[in-house]
């Protein structure tokens, strides 16, 4: 019996498997509107708000869903999450433009990140909810010349008991200066209530912030403010892999291979993070995220139904609708979760020195890699019109290539099975690529241009593409 290779299956939608799985769709698409190319599936978005939405309903809770829009630039996306109703957070004053075009009127707009003087004054005059970072943009907005305009804010809390230190937010310990600032200037500002946002999918961490910023509305009451909103941000996971099992086999195979033992598996001597020494391999990866199998759903769902010490053992979500509290949120990344892939076209197949087999394709690592990290999902290949047999019997192991002439512009620095030896012309899929993947870090190096951004909709039994920019939710179908 054959030990199978090592693999890292990629979970992959139901809508987004059926376009691949419809003959020609994905070349057909790509050759309209050129390759590399981003493909944004909204219906996809639009069942991810949906499965967020009924945790939500089932706790009864009052609640605001903020699209985090900095999460892709798409408009698609965008315009999708203005026809549901709900709201968008935006962290620039291009997003700004981006959100009040695709029809978010000012009360639906929450504004966070740091923010310079210019910004801030261009937010109050869009009449915004402005989550302030720090202590000098509360002390500017109630400070700014100009009409009396009443200025809506969250106060952004970091520095939690046992939470990792952040650049981010107004420190715990300075929480009754920013208190006593917007009672001082109330006819100027509006507490709107307490937010934070944690790097982090640890849900204690989650728990003990909630807790924190509870006691931070009784402390607001007794300025004579009253808060009515506790925004608990973003941050919830995706799910990568399909199969945890054989991610788990990879990542043994490859620590193996990282200490001598068996194929090699890395490309340059590769070690993602990992310490290796004489006695092992050490340390967490920079792949570490892709291992994650606890959906968004679930994360929200624990954190609901979370017990609060301080409140004798009830949970987040009575807590909450019991102080009449709206939980604001700011999914980005599992709103959008596989409902992007980008496709390229390979352009040749190469051996290097070592043997190694490189597959070159017509887009670069960042234009779906984030920063350093490495993307552990194995790219499903789709076969050129031309060629419907494949060649060559078995798996074989490749690293892609990109196209820049940069010794780093290597898309994997992990070895991925494929069924059968590429060609030129075949398409190569990477799933799972909306959050962040494909405007994070998107390079324009040697003049070429951004991959576009395609919409991909389903009528019926039929599949539609046409531009991001192009695309309007009251066309699709049921």
């Amino acid at each position: 019996m054959t030990t199978p290779v090592p693999a890292l299956p990629a979970k992959i939608h139901p809508l987004v498997r059926a376009f691949l799985d419809t003959p020609d769709a994905a070349h057909d698409g790509l050759a309209r509107f050129g390759s590399p190319a981003h493909l944004l599936f909204p219906q996809v978005f639009s069942d991810n708000l949906a499965r967020l939405r009924s945790v939500l309903d089932r706790h009864a809770v009052r609640y605001r869903i903020c699209y985090a829009h900095k999460v892709n630039r798409s408009r698609a996306f965008l315009r999708t999450a203005e026809r549901a109703g709900i709201a968008v957070d935006v962290a620039s004053a291009q997003e700004l433009a981006a959100a009040a075009s695709a029809g978010f009127a000012p009360d639906r707009i929450e504004v966070t990140g740091p923010k310079g003087e210019r910004l801030l004054r261009e937010l109050i005059e869009a009449r915004v909810t402005i989550n302030v970072d720090n202590l000098w943009e509360l002390q500017r907005l109630a400070e700014f010349d100009g009409d009396h305009t009443e200025v809506p804010v969250l106060l952004r809390i970091s520095g939690f008991p046992a939470s990792a230190m952040s650049r981010f937010g107004i420190a715990l310990a300075e929480a009754d200066r920013a208190l006593t600032l917007a009672a001082t200037h109330r006819s100027r500002i509006t507490l709107r209530g307490f937010a934070f946002h944690l790097d982090s999918g640890e849900p204690g961490e989650r728990v003990r912030a909630v807790q924190e910023c509870l006691g931070l509305v009784e402390r607001a009451y007794g300025h004579g403010l009253t808060p009515t909103v506790l925004d608990i941000g973003g941050g919830f996971r995706q799910v990568f892999t399909a199969d945890a099992d054989r991610f788990d086999g990879y990542v043994a195979a490859l620590r193996a291979a990282l200490l001598g033992r068996g194929e090699p598996m890395t490309w340059g001597h590769n070690t993602f993070g990992y310490q290796v020494d004489d006695t092992g391999v050490h340390g967490t990866p920079v792949f570490h995220k892709y291992a994650n199998t606890v959906p968004a759903t679930r994360m929200l769902d624990d954190l609901l139904t979370a017990p609060l010490d301080a409140h004798g053992g009830r949970t987040v979500a009575q807590v909450a609708g019991e102080n009449l509290l709206e939980l604001w949120l700011e999914p980005g990344k599992s709103l959008v979760d596989h409902a992007g892939i980008t496709v390229a076209r390979v352009e040749f197949v190469k051996q290097a020195a070592d043997g190694s087999m490189l597959v070159n394709l017509d887009l670069s690592r960042d234009t779906v890699t984030p920063a350093d990290q490495e993307v552990m999902v194995d790219p499903l290949i789709l076969p050129g019109p031309a060629r419907r047999e494949t060649n060559g019997a078995g798996p074989v192991g490749v690293y892609f290539a990109g196209r820049l002439c940069l010794e780093r512009d290597m898309i994997t620095n992990h070895k991925a099975w494929l069924p059968h030896r590429p060609q030129a012309g075949d398409l190569v899929v990477f799933p799972n690529t909306a959050a962040y993947h494909q405007d994070l870090s998107a390079a324009a190096a040697s003049m070429h241009p951004l991959p576009p951004k395609l919409a991909v909709t389903r009528h019926g039994g039929e599949f539609r593409i046409c531009p991001d920019t192009d695309y309007e939710p009251a066309l699709v179908m049921p």
